[in-house]
């Protein structure tokens, strides 16, 4: 291909000795003795001074070249200023399909690209930096600029003017104490500003130490003990907290508030972050201070308030179950465990506080403190897993002394009952069955809240539909009937509606918020056969068999008792009235009844009527 126009050509001087252009070399394909050729010329429509030998003078054309390009990935071309203050350049490409040109016309004052300053150094205090550097004179008025690098990646960017000296410094202010920074510096033209200096090589500079600024959060931890209390306290920097150096000390001071006794104090290494003092029931104020190469931080405080022995009433958060504040349960979510609390506006502040391991002694305490305004917070952390119960308790506080308010339990991710309740006892008749089992123990070990029972029974043989249930399909697509107990505290239960003289298999099982265990193994019972119906069999078909056989067996006397040729008139009914009664015979009265025949039995009775 032709050769196309010179792109992005343009000439500076960084000295006012030396001109340099720069373009953007093109693609031809042409490769060898083919390949483009770039040459500058100088155009002499201006009044000139002959700046180069004349075999370089082209007089038909009335331009001198000035130099050959060096092409790589851009091509430049730099030749000596002299005297000439304006220039008229013209880059030629050519190769054997075409030719193309460029021109650029400027004043070389204008187009000033300052060389980078070098041999940069520095000294500094705890808030400010001063960067130093050497610059040779050139003749040009040059302003500079100092990029300084944040901690946090932000930079800021500081001018300053130029000082008609070779030593050349600037000063940044405002910067933390004991803190890294990168610093560098470039400069450009005073007047007719065209470009940037590159940068110097960067510098990265700490301030030095300052003072502690702001407070350690602190906290406390109390047991009660024989003739006073253990107090266990806690310490940790804070976001506000600012070190401003190296931490090498933390002093922690103790005195009694009523007597104004002589203050205890101690100092540890940076490497503890709590300590334990023993104190007796009298008020205390405690502070603890964190110490630097520099001086010491502002103390943060505690007021731990007194406890006579004969009425010792502070509530101490030990869930030991001797106070008498009621545990709340509180439930997790996809960000932690959400605590809330009753508000009271007494109170500057609440705080909360937990153990990220409580199944370990001592436990790693942990808190946080929240504004007045608050009353709900989500606690997260690393260490949380499902399945562990965690404790929290919540404090408010006021002029630095903390009242206990409220205790809360509850688990990130509830799971399954570890175990089963063992069934003691089963009781039964031919159409139910009565369990009983131990009472299920729901200590911190247990991986949810027990919240109530299932019952689930089926026939060995077919399918369940007892009446009051509600099915439930196994993974091997059994059925069973399922009964819900959602009282955590009972511990029996019936079920009823089952068929006599047939085989049962039942299970019990805990659930919690996580659910249940799988099912998989059952007690199996018989139910007996149902007696009240032996026996109605019994009434219904031996007694009246058993009847006919003897009446049959003594046919004769049956008869004779039930139905008689003569009936005795011992047994008639209508002798039974009193006044037919002489003595302790029944008289029928002959005047009484019209008879049909009278017959006589013997002539004794006939004498005797």
């Amino acid at each position: 291909e032709p050769p196309d126009t010179p792109e992005d050509f343009s000439c500076q001087t960084q000295d006012m000795k030396r001109v340099t252009c720069t373009w953007t070399k093109g693609e031809t394909y042409l490769y060898g003795d083919n390949s483009p050729q770039y040459t500058l010329h100088l155009s002499l429509s201006l009044s000139l001074p002959c700046l180069v030998p004349l075999p370089f003078f082209d007089r038909s054309s009335q331009k001198m070249a000035l130099c050959e390009a060096r092409c790589s990935k851009q091509c430049s071309c730099s030749w000596d200023i002299g005297q000439q203050r304006i220039w008229n350049v013209t880059v030629t490409v050519e190769n054997p399909l075409g030719k193309k040109t460029a021109t650029d016309v400027f004043d070389v004052k204008h187009r000033i690209y300052p060389t980078a300053p070098l041999q940069v150094w520095e000294d500094s205090t705890d808030t400010e930096i001063t960067l130093h550097w050497n610059y040779e004179k050139s003749g040009i008025e040059l302003f500079w600029q100092t990029e300084v690098l944040q901690p946090d990646g932000e930079v800021e960017l500081h001018n300053s003017s130029d000082v008609d000296s070779r030593h050349k410094h600037v000063t940044v202010r405002g910067l933390q104490p004991y803190t890294e920074y990168t610093a560098r510096v470039r400069c450009g033209a005073a007047k007719h500003f065209w470009r940037w200096s590159d940068w110097s090589q960067p510098l990265t500079i700490r301030t030095k130490e300052g003072t502690p600024s702001g407070k350690l959060d602190v906290w406390r931890e109390i047991t009660p003990v024989l003739g006073g209390r253990n107090v266990t306290l806690f310490w940790k920097e804070t976001p506000s907290f600012q070190a401003n150096g190296e931490i090498i000390s933390y002093e922690v001071t103790w005195e009694k508030l009523e007597d104004g006794c002589k203050p205890e104090s101690i100092s540890f290494s940076s490497v503890y972050n709590s300590t334990r003092i023993f104190i007796d029931n009298h008020s205390y104020r405690i502070s603890i201070m964190a110490k630097n190469n520099v001086n010491f931080s502002l103390p943060s405080v505690l007021i731990i308030s007194g406890a006579p022995d004969n009425s010792r009433k502070i509530l101490f958060c030990s869930f030991l179950g001797t106070e008498e504040l009621k545990e709340g349960r509180v439930n997790g979510t996809d960000d932690g465990i959400l605590i809330s609390w009753e508000p009271r506006s007494i109170y500057d502040s609440y705080i909360i506080d937990w153990c990220n391991f409580p199944r370990l002694q001592p436990c790693d305490l942990q808190w946080k403190r929240f504004g007045p305004n608050t009353s709900s917070a989500v606690i997260s952390s690393a260490a949380f897993v499902p399945g562990v119960r965690y404790k929290f308790c919540i404090y408010g506080s006021v002029a630095n002394k903390a009242s206990l308010l409220e205790k809360k339990i509850g688990y990130l991710r509830e799971l399954p009952p570890q175990r089963d309740p063992s069934v003691k006892k089963v009781d039964l008749t031919y159409n139910s069955v009565t369990l009983s089992w131990d009472s299920y123990l729901t200590n911190e070990s247990e991986l949810g809240f027990v919240t109530g029972y299932h019952v689930y029974v089926s026939p060995i043989q077919g399918n369940c539909n007892l009446k009051g249930s509600k099915k439930h399909i196994l993974s091997d697509d059994s059925e069973l009937c399922k009964y819900t107990i959602e009282n955590p505290e009972e511990k029996r239960y019936t079920v009823e509606h089952l068929m006599p003289n047939t085989k049962y298999r039942i299970v019990v099982k805990a659930f919690t918020g996580g659910g249940e265990t799988p099912i998989v193994n059952f007690i199996y019972i018989d139910t007996p056969y149902n007696s009240n119906m032996l026996y109605f069999v019994f009434l219904l078909v031996i007694v009246p068999t058993l009847v006919a056989a003897i009446c049959h067996w003594k046919m004769k006397w049956v008869k004779e008792c039930c139905c008689p040729v003569i009936p005795s008139p011992n047994k008639s009914k209508v002798l039974s009235f009193k006044e037919y009664k002489i003595d302790s015979e029944k008289v029928l009265k002959i005047n009484d009844c019209i008879p049909d025949i009278l017959a006589m039995d013997s002539n004794a009775e006939a004498q005797k009527l």
